[in-house]
């Protein structure tokens, strides 16, 4: 892609002054859309897309010559962030190195990454109060390829009686792909080994009472093609996904986007885009308002854990 000659503009954002440069250049040519519109997208889902990050360390998914072009996993904070934008660290033990990540606490945050070509977020399930104790289970309903959605459908209404069962309240949304997630605000009390047991034993559960849609097998190769797999190590350390609001960076600038219950029995997640999001925000604000208010123990799922590792069930020996 050839870069254009557009002139910067200035973006009045909350009261913080965001200069894009190269507004005009295409970053969706399938949808036709430029990086002065992600922008704008990003500014009128705000409230929304910065409860979903808040205070969370963010790896960015950067698309420097648009979606058909590379793109780039930036852990690090890009060089150039106005003296405003907060960061956090953290350590990555396999390498032995610590890194400096976005930490977003305004929506100016988010269109400053938009400048230096930020498509995806993808936040860390904790956050800089004690990175290494989440305060977010995360369900991945994942589709394999020969998976239809009308299963994830049925499978997302198993995972939805767990949840009741077990007294937790579930958030869903779309991935933004192919498939569903669900959120649970969890007590930041367990460090990430003992969320991500919690998160196979549940899975193990939905496996149990929806045996031939669900697959819990870690290795690909072995899985039913035809299942969904409950991605339970999505709960490990340094494992992220889109969060809610995220523009994925397909041809279609499909966005994960906040879905009530009731919306999941006849969802299409193609319809969730840059151009219909907004205009959805703005008539039913954050689906996800209530997140904080619904805070979940994992006790009773840990209680799980501990039964199904004495039975040969061990979340311990799957694959990280």
């Amino acid at each position: 892609m050839g870069k254009d000659s557009s002139e910067a503009v200035e973006l009045d954002v909350d009261g913080y002054t965001v200069r894009l440069s190269h507004p005009e250049r295409v970053y969706f040519p399938q949808a036709g859309l430029t990086k002065l519109d992600v922008a704008r997208y990003y500014h009128s889902v705000g409230e929304g897309i910065v409860r979903a990050l808040r205070d969370r360390p963010c790896m960015l998914h950067r698309f420097p010559s648009g979606v058909e072009g590379e793109k780039v996993h930036q852990k690090r904070l890009p060089h150039g962030a106005p003296d405003w934008v907060e960061t956090v660290r953290v350590h990555f033990p396999r390498y032995n190195r610590d890194a400096d990540e976005l930490c977003v606490t305004r929506v100016a945050d988010v269109v400053w990454a938009v400048q230096m070509s930020t498509v995806e977020f993808h936040p860390w399930n904790s956050r800089r109060a004690d990175v290494e104790r989440p305060d977010e289970w995360r369900i991945d309903l994942d589709p394999m390829p020969d998976c239809g959605f009308d299963r994830v459908v049925r499978v997302a209404g198993v995972a939805r009686e767990v949840l009741g069962e077990l007294g937790a309240v579930g958030w869903p949304k779309t991935s933004g792909g192919r498939g569903l997630h669900v959120y649970v605000r969890i007590e930041p009390r367990w460090g990430f080994d003992d969320v991500r047991r919690a998160a196979y034993a549940f899975a193990r559960e939905v496996e149990r009472r929806a045996p031939r849609d669900v697959t819990t097998t870690w290795w690909r190769k072995d899985r039913d093609q035809s299942a969904v797999f409950v991605d339970y190590n999505q709960n490990a350390r340094d494992h992220t996904l889109a969060s809610a609001y995220s523009i994925r960076g397909v041809a279609d600038a499909r966005v994960s986007t906040p879905i009530t219950w009731d919306e999941v029995l006849d969802v299409d997640p193609r319809d969730f885009t840059v151009a219909t999001v907004p205009d959805r925000f703005a008539r039913l604000g954050d689906l996800h308002a209530g997140i904080d208010d619904a805070v979940f123990s994992l006790d009773t799922l840990l209680e799980w854990a501990e039964r199904d590792e004495a039975s040969g069930g061990d979340a311990e020996r799957a694959e990280r």
